[in-house]
């Protein structure tokens, strides 16, 4: 199995069917085709090898769609970078995966020199845009007109795919490898495992395409031969409006994402009616909230995934049908079809049904390890199996009820953050001397990053300051929405801050104006 399959079928079965759509801009399937061969000829002319990595900052375009495909045309690596990165970030994740060809839109070319200043590895930059291509850059249009195609290697297997990253414990991002054959067992076991009408017709993609839950959807929309309506980054009024004159049938949101679509005040002007398959995850949702998303899309069947990258990401699945039992809404689905799951004890053995452990599964979906990470790679693999670090239990009809994450992440929009990250950050204010992350339940966000903080005595921070400064280290949306200021921690025995106690002090805290 390899990624490029799917482009090679349309191009073949349906070369006149639109494949993407882009503002403007419609593409055939024959037309990307083309374009992917010629970009995938300039990769090899500007000195991409095999197994090399290509990385890409952009909002979701069509030319993102092709950076996919060309790059496994060639037999290289893909390496999506989190467009909401600070550009200390972006360098360590270039640095770290040996990545020296950059493809940037015109959104994030004001980061350019930073970044280069970071990583003066950075051999390549490959500008995707309409401003005026910058000095240093080559224009990504011209590559395509002036380069010859080049053959489809048909690398797949074991073959590495890309490297995504995701927030570390350690307090920088940790690169998931990721073959071929991961991805496509993922895609392919998830598309078996929610067989609904709709999701081979008119896709909108408006999750961004760096994360793995909305590449996995791209993925699967392109095996199925769907158009793919790409929305640069979401936005409800212009996602409203592209469904309406589209007739998109099919799209996968986060919760915070269908909150704003459903209550925006041009959703009642609008037809909606083609949309035929809501698929949502990523973050908790409020039967409240899923119930006026149904009255929304009545049309539609609804589906929720749980997953993670390291999982490529698909794990389990809570199909249409499951929607109308109230009792299984509270849970993650059942496994999907590639991949088997099992809750077990602090020694590997598993518990029986309704009993908390650990989550673990295994399959042909699971990564290959992390990249130059061989601890923590052997941490997470064990005999086979990817120890999720997250805490559940599983019914007796295979229902899998994730309860909390044994690894201290947050995950706040979709986004998720590793506390571990925010509190280095927070740590280097002069006048902080002690400093905890949690998550705190919020109406807009799901979780919502909130500090704990003990300063100087005589000093008076606010949000906006710790804001501030956070910001200037790691991306806007890990920083804390919400601050308390206390004079000691809880700890324990041996002196480790009680994040526990945390919690269940600042569980019921109101929503933080600061956005």
């Amino acid at each position: 199995m390899y990624l490029t399959q799917s482009l090679q079928r349309s191009m073949q079965q349906r070369p006149d069917q639109p494949m993407t759509v882009c503002g403007d801009r419609i593409r055939t399937c024959a037309e990307v085709g083309g374009r992917v061969t010629r970009l995938a000829g300039a990769f090899r002319d500007l000195g991409v090898q095999v197994g090399d990595r290509v990385a890409i900052l952009s909002l979701n375009s069509d030319r993102y769609h092709e950076y996919f495909f060309a790059t496994w045309w060639m037999g290289g690596a893909v390496n999506p970078l989190n467009t909401r990165w600070s550009a200390a970030e972006i360098a360590f994740a270039l640095d770290d995966s040996d990545t020296r060809v950059l493809v940037v839109d015109d959104t994030f070319l004001p980061l350019l020199d930073e970044v280069r200043v970071l990583f003066p590895q950075l051999a390549v930059v490959i500008h995707a845009g309409e401003l005026p291509t910058p000095a240093g850059a080559l224009d990504y249009e011209n590559l395509i007109a002036s380069s010859e195609p080049t053959p489809d290697l048909r690398l797949g297997g074991d073959t590495l795919a890309g490297i995504f990253y995701t927030g570390g414990t350690s307090g920088h991002p940790k690169g998931v490898m990721l073959t071929h054959a991961n991805l496509v067992t993922s895609s392919l076991g998830a598309v078996a495992s929610n067989r609904t009408p709709g999701t081979d017709g008119l896709a909108l993609i408006t999750a961004p395409m760096f994360h793995l839950a909305s590449l996995a959807n791209w993925i699967g929309r392109n095996t199925v031969g769907a158009t793919l309506v790409i929305q640069p980054s979401f936005e409800p009024a212009t996602a409203l409006r592209l469904i309406e004159q589209h007739k998109v049938t099919s799209m996968l949101l986060v919760p915070t994402m269908i909150q704003m679509l459903i209550r925006h005040p041009d959703r009642t002007n609008r037809d909606l009616s083609s949309i035929l398959a809501v698929q949502y995850g990523a973050s908790p949702i409020s039967e409240t909230l899923l119930r006026q998303a149904q009255q929304a899309f009545p049309q539609a069947a609804f589906m929720q995934g749980y997953g993670m990258t390291e999982a490529g990401p698909g794990l389990t699945s809570l199909s249409a049908e499951d929607h109308v039992d109230a009792t299984r809404l509270k849970s993650a689905g059942r496994p999907m079809g590639h991949v088997e799951i099992q809750v077990v004890d602090e020694n590997g053995n598993e518990l029986p049904r309704g009993e908390v452990g650990e989550i673990i599964a295994r399959g042909g979906n699971i990564m290959c390890g992390y990249w130059n990470r061989p601890e923590e790679t052997r941490s997470a693999l064990r005999d086979g199996w990817l120890y999720t670090g997250d805490g559940g239990y599983m019914d007796e009809a295979g229902y899998l009820f994730v309860v909390d994450r044994l690894k201290d992440m947050i995950i706040s929009g979709g986004e998720n953050v590793y506390s571990t990250e925010v509190e280095n950050a927070l740590a280097t204010h002069p006048d902080v001397i002690s400093c905890a992350v949690i998550g705190v339940p919020d109406d807009q966000y799901g979780e919502r990053v909130h500090a704990v903080l003990v300063v100087r005595p005589g000093v008076s921070l606010t949000c906006e300051e710790v804001r501030a400064h956070s910001k200037t280290l790691i991306a806007g949306y890990k920083s804390p929405r919400s601050i308390t200021i206390v004079e000691q921690m809880p700890v324990s025995p041996a002196g480790k801050i009680l994040k526990r106690e945390l919690r269940r002090q600042f569980s019921d805290l109101a929503t933080s104006t600061i956005t």
